[in-house]
Formats: structure tokens, C-alpha cells, sequence
């Protein structure tokens, strides 16, 4: 007999299906309301908050690294929603520039752990 699990019954899920399904100019669209362009384009490696909004538009896209990239901090923004500042579980470094700066593998599980953490815990 499946199970069917409810969003509500596991925190994190509807921002991890969200990260990932989301066409990626809707996704940036909703993580520049959620932190702001001049961040989006840090994290998306550009200077220009016009790249930002063309991605926003559809009318272009960053590379693939840039790409995942952005959807990490959606999945961890999406999670956190409060706070993107610095994190003593990042050794008070911002997200942001975590996930702009490290290794793009290890940068995004330690965020999203950082973001699982203060979602169930807070």
C-alpha cells in the first residue's frame, strides 16, 4: 500500500520539488523577491542586476554551474525565509557567499543543511 506524504508532513519538501521543477526564469523571479537582486546576481556570478532580470524574463539564461548554483539558494532561501545573513553553522559567512565562493558541491549541502537546520529548529 503507497504512503502519499503530505508537503506540510515534511518541511523542506515543497522547497526542494520547487528548486528543482520550477522553470528556472520563474525561479529567479521569486529569489529576487526573496533576496533581492544585488544578491541574486552575486550568487549568480554576474555584476549587472540586468542579467538578473533578463533570466527573470526568459530571455536568457547563465551557464549550467550558475544555474544550479541559483537553484541551491532557492532551495535554502525557500527554507529559511527569515534570514540569508551570516550563519555561525556557515563560520558566519553569508550563504550567498558560500555558494558563490566554495566548491559548488559542498557549498550547497552545507547551506542547505545551514537552511534545514534553522527551519526545524529555528
Amino acid at each position: 500500500m503507497a504512503t502519499t506524504v503530505r508537503h506540510d508532513q515534511r518541511p523542506g519538501l515543497r522547497a526542494h520539488e520547487d528548486s528543482i521543477r520550477l522553470p528556472f526564469a520563474e525561479l529567479v523571479s521569486q529569489l529576487r523577491d526573496i533576496l533581492g537582486v544585488r544578491v541574486v546576481a552575486y550568487i549568480g556570478g554576474v555584476k549587472s542586476s540586468r542579467s538578473v532580470s533578463t533570466w527573470a524574463e526568459g530571455a536568457s539564461t547563465p551557464g549550467e554551474a550558475d544555474q544550479q548554483r541559483l537553484r541551491n539558494a532557492f532551495y535554502a532561501a525557500s527554507l529559511l525565509r527569515e534570514s540569508y545573513d551570516a550563519n555561525p553553522a556557515l563560520n558566519d559567512q553569508a550563504p550567498a557567499q558560500v555558494l558563490r565562493e566554495g566548491d559548488q558541491m559542498k557549498a550547497a549541502r552545507d547551506v542547505i543543511t545551514a537552511a534545514k537546520s534553522f527551519a526545524h529548529i529555528g
